[in-house]
């Protein structure tokens, strides 16, 4: 499986969470399977975005998309760093 990890400082969650809403279907439509949103505990505008993806390419492709990189503007994202990784092993405990 393959899964892309955002990690994205965001000028205000609300106004992020509003545009990430919206490409929802883009994201689905570029192969995006599944996906979390999670928060550091003490930086409210510290965010992760987790994902799983149809294949790293659809991701990259996705990601770095011009209309995807004009969004993020749009949505306040300061200098998101993208981490593309392959799962290796999953339990339950």
């Amino acid at each position: 499986m393959k899964f892309v990890l955002v990690i994205h400082e965001v000028e205000d969650f609300a106004r992020w969470k509003i545009f990430f809403d919206l490409a929802e279907n883009l994201r689905k439509k570029a192969g995006e399977k599944t996906y979390q949103i999670l928060k550091f505990e003490k930086q409210e505008t510290k965010v992760v975005h987790f994902s799983q993806w149809s294949s790293f390419d659809a991701a990259r492709n996705f990601f770095e998309s011009a209309e995807v990189i004009q969004i993020r503007k749009e949505a306040g994202v300061k200098t998101p760093e993208f981490f593309y990784l392959e799962s290796l092993e999953e339990g339950i405990l």
